[in-house]
């Protein structure tokens, strides 16, 4: 029974460490570049995006495909980087702890 006590106060510490995790990441900024910086995404470390800017001088209504392509590029670029904010944010929260491959948290 000691050690059922000791497993669930880990698992309480866990838990704690997870939820400190996922208000980090809700609370991160994130910006992801395309072009040279022409154009600019920026996300929460969750995914959302919260902003665009695109540069004026690309605004081209008779090269929209560009601009559309850098947009796709540059929201590639934020994802990736909230990919890597988040492995490194759980490699914190679970201290160093192998997870299952394919197990991918806090989302």
């Amino acid at each position: 029974m000691k050690n059922l006590a000791g497993l669930m106060k880990q698992a309480s510490q866990m838990q704690k460490k997870m939820e400190d995790m996922q208000a980090a990441l809700e609370a991160a900024t994130i910006e992801g570049s395309a072009g040279a910086g022409m154009v600019t995404l920026t996300m929460s470390g969750k995914g959302e995006l919260r902003a665009i800017r695109i540069d004026p001088k690309i605004a081209d209504p008779d090269d929209i495909e560009m601009l559309q392509d850098l947009i796709v590029a540059a929201h590639a670029d934020a994802k990736s980087k909230i990919e890597a904010v988040a492995a490194e944010e759980m490699q914190k929260a679970t201290g160093g702890l192998n997870l299952p491959a394919g197990l991918k948290l806090p989302f």
